[in-house]
């Protein structure tokens, strides 16, 4: 019995240990706190071959390597609409290039933290807006799948804005829209304030499951949720880092200085990024003088519907939303 306890109490001091080191470490070495954000070492699903997007049934795709800068290289899929499926097969990278000027509008799409370009969820909403009827054009930021390069919300921003420009460098006069999902909404915030800082908006915004900011989203994040009640300090050992770190994803300014349509998708049943945080930026913009001429729509998912965090390609109402609202911005767009 008394080895027993001895064994109990040696256990509990090395926990109490630990419960002790982590803050401490996290607010020496912030690095630890931008990869907690990041999460770009979390490959998920495992064994998937980037450069064969066809294993993952989208037979209509090319992969590409872009370059935005020295020393990164950056892995991007282009799949083209489902109407254009049959001409894609077999077709090289020059062709699937050429396509993007063909009468059809082209989705950026910004992917959130962890997995790759290849993650279920994400596949499962090319499909959707492939068959809509758009061009999706995705990538792995520095530092994901299989891109080189060191993660950090400036690289990640400036990504996004070398295949913005690559796109629009072949696409013609079809329109581009920007969708971005959790942690890439930060990205595809940043994007379009730079572009509208330069004057050259995207022809809409759209935003699946949106925070305000970073600090605002960690704090809301059920392990922070549960770590402040049992936690003194928790601001300051781990919110605090990621501020050191540089990592803003400020949602809640950028809004403040774009001007395009914009569109937030939010299920009420999120519990990676809770709804009150998307409705409070839809509150921000659509209050903003910046979106004073363009269309704000916030579209809410019920909790029955289980959509969740990563699940709303499922709705049978999405065409219908997109048609509605990307239909305007076409429109717009011709005259």
């Amino acid at each position: 019995r008394y080895g027993l306890w001895f064994r109990l109490r040696k256990l509990i001091i090395w926990l109490l240990g630990v419960y002790i080191a982590i803050p401490f470490l996290v607010k020496l070495c912030p690095a630890i706190q931008a990869k907690l954000v990041f999460l770009n070492f979390v490959r998920v699903p495992y064994f998937i071959d980037l450069k064969r997007p066809q294993d993952q049934g989208l037979n209509h795709t090319c992969n590409y390597y872009l370059q935005p800068e020295e020393d990164v290289t950056i892995g991007v899929w282009h799949t083209v609409p489902a109407a254009l499926w049959k001409n894609a097969r077999g077709k090289d990278q020059l062709w699937f290039e050429d396509a993007l000027g063909s009468s059809h509008p082209v989705i950026l799409y910004l992917h959130g933290n962890a997995g790759t370009r290849g993650g279920d969820h994400r596949v499962e909403l090319y499909k959707v807006l492939s068959s809509l009827g758009y061009h999706v054009v995705t990538f792995d930021y520095r530092g994901w799948g299989d891109s080189i390069g060191s993660p950090s919300e400036r690289g990640m921003t400036y990504d996004a804005l070398h295949v913005f420009d690559w796109i629009k460098a072949r696409s013609g006069d079809n329109p581009v829209y920007i969708w971005g999902h959790s942690l890439g909404t930060g990205v595809a915030t940043n994007l379009v304030r730079r572009l509208c800082e330069r004057e050259t908006p995207p022809d809409a915004l759209i935003l699946e499951s949106p925070f305000t900011n970073i600090r605002e989203e960690a704090r809301s994040h059920p392990f922070s949720v549960a770590s402040t009640q049992y936690f003194p300090g928790f601001d300051w050992f781990f919110l605090d880092p990621i501020t050191t770190s540089g990592i803003k994803f400020a949602n809640d300014e950028n809004v403040k200085y774009i001007s395009c349509s914009l569109l937030i998708l939010h299920a009420e049943d999120d519990p990676v990024v809770p709804f009150h945080l998307g409705k409070k930026l839809y509150n921000i913009a659509a209050t903003s003088r910046s979106f004073r001429d363009y269309k704000v729509q916030f579209v809410p998912f019920h909790t029955d519907l289980g959509y969740r965090h990563k699940y709303i390609y499922r709705s049978p109402e999405l065409p219908r939303i997109l048609r509605e609202f990307l239909g305007k911005s076409e429109r717009e767009h011709h005259h």
